[in-house]
């Protein structure tokens, strides 16, 4: 867990530093307001499933992005890609939690 990219989650305007990522050396700084320890940890699963949810998009991206070329307009798409492609967009559909964004099953390539 980054502590400065959890602080930036609290306040996108915050300028502070971290000392080997470590919640207990926070140096504040340009009259930002601290944020307490607790506030910070609370954070944590947040900061968290936000990052699961980038890792879990940024495949789904890439997967669909190799089968682009089946989708150009002189192409006849398949009902079979279509479906997968419609299957890797709602991927992250009701994903609440960093176990569920890290145990997706995957729809098979046809």
């Amino acid at each position: 867990m980054n502590i400065l990219e959890v602080i930036l989650k609290i306040n996108p305007n915050a300028k502070a530093s971290v000392i080997d990522n470590d919640i207990n050396q926070i140096t504040w700084y340009e009259d930002t307001t601290p944020i307490s320890k607790a506030d910070i940890e609370a954070q944590f699963p947040a900061v968290e499933l936000d990052n699961a949810m980038k890792e879990l998009r940024a495949k789904r991206d890439r997967l669909i992005a190799e089968t682009d070329y089946l989708a150009l307009s002189d192409q006849t798409l398949s009902a079979e890609m279509s479906t997968y492609r419609q299957a890797l967009r709602d991927i992250t559909n009701g994903i609440t939690t960093v176990e569920q964004a890290n145990n997706v099953t995957w729809p098979t390539k046809p």
